[in-house]
């Protein structure tokens, strides 16, 4: 249900109906990135807020400035909020929008990965680190090297490595990079640089950390989502192609790469085994929520998995004021996973 339909929408009816309930209700938070730390859940959001910014295909709406850490000590307790964890005013790289994060921990400290645009508008990718999962994180005085575009999303695999995955359409900026250098495009069309409908999709990109998590390790690889008969998704098939979100979890041992359609609204996924991809294109995760983005993580709770995710009903519909969620994910036998409806 994108943002343009709003006004058909009853919203008394639909939060009756809804799959669950926003978990914090006093600010309003999106893209949650979820983790589940020493028998508790700690979600990464971002941190909505109406700075009266004009709305457009840039996304200069989303004028997030801070994070908070909200925590939960069991999948149905109550979520708390524990107060500011970094804000863009202590990180010295960066200038505005403190866009989706993601966290991970390593030998007992936690890191927080983040996107930012620095000083000549152009995002970057940066870290933070701390010794508690809630924060407060103190970020790295430069941002990742070679790092761009939005979305950061850490793994960590069975074998102790982490791999970033990255990169975002239109207002993050991934289709600024094809040449691998920035290219400014003075009309600040989102859509300029982005490949024919018959042409190959632009891809998400993914990098091995260092030991220390503070750096690529490599230079980023591009990641293949191909259809069912092996060939890259194309840039006109919106209902399957990368936007934005990238997330990575495992399942049975193989790797499921999930994201969002951006301007057609699914969270889908794709199957690999490896982390590197190639991935195939297996079906959708989430279906459309109120509002126009979608953005979620997939965390394992002891037996169970959850998706979380975010919808804009606590605003009535106001894109760039949402609100987190969570529902527990169901597999098929054969790996696949139940399509969510948000609103039953």
């Amino acid at each position: 249900m994108p943002e343009d339909n709003i006004d058909h929408i009853n919203f008394e009816d639909l939060n009756q109906n809804a799959l669950s309930e926003p978990l914090v209700r006093h600010i309003y938070t999106a893209d949650p990135s979820a983790h589940y730390f020493n028998g508790k859940i700690y979600i990464y959001p971002s941190h909505d807020v109406d700075a009266g910014e004009a709305f457009d295909d840039l996304g200069s709406h989303f004028a997030m400035e801070d994070y908070h850490v909200i925590s939960m000590d069991s999948i149905d307790s109550e979520a708390v909020d524990n107060g500011v964890a970094l804000h863009v005013k202590d990180v010295p790289w960066a200038k505005q929008q403190m866009w989706a994060p993601d966290a991970n921990e390593k030998n007992g400290t936690y890191y927080l990965f983040f996107p930012a645009k620095d000083f000549e508008g152009i995002f970057r990718i940066g870290v933070a680190v701390s010794d508690s999962p809630t924060g407060p994180f103190k970020a790295q005085p430069n941002p990742i090297k070679n790092s761009f575009s939005i979305d950061p999303a850490v793994f960590k695999d069975d074998d102790d490595s982490y791999y970033m995955y990255f990169g975002g359409l239109w207002g993050g900026q991934l289709q600024r990079w094809q040449t691998g250098v920035f290219n400014p495009d003075q009309s600040e069309s989102p859509t300029a640089f982005i490949p024919n409908d018959s042409e190959p999709a632009l891809l998400p990109f993914v990098a091995k950390m260092s030991h220390d998590l503070l750096e690529f390790d490599e230079k980023p690889k591009e990641i293949q989502i191909l259809d069912e008969n092996g060939a890259l998704l194309l840039s006109g098939d919106n209902d399957r192609r990368f936007f934005e979100a990238a997330w990575m979890h495992k399942h049975n041992g193989n790797y499921y790469f999930s994201y969002s359609t951006g301007d057609t609204h699914f969270i889908c996924y794709a199957v690999g085994d490896n982390p590197y991809g190639p991935f195939t294109f297996k079906g959708r995760i989430l279906n459309p929520v109120v509002g126009w983005t979608s953005h979620h993580s997939i965390c394992k709770v002891e037996e169970k998995t959850y998706l979380f995710y975010h919808d804009s009903s606590l605003s009535k519909g106001v894109t760039h004021l949402r609100c987190i969620k969570k529902a527990e994910i169901k597999y098929r036998e054969d790996g696949s996973i139940i399509t969510l409806d948000p609103y039953q």
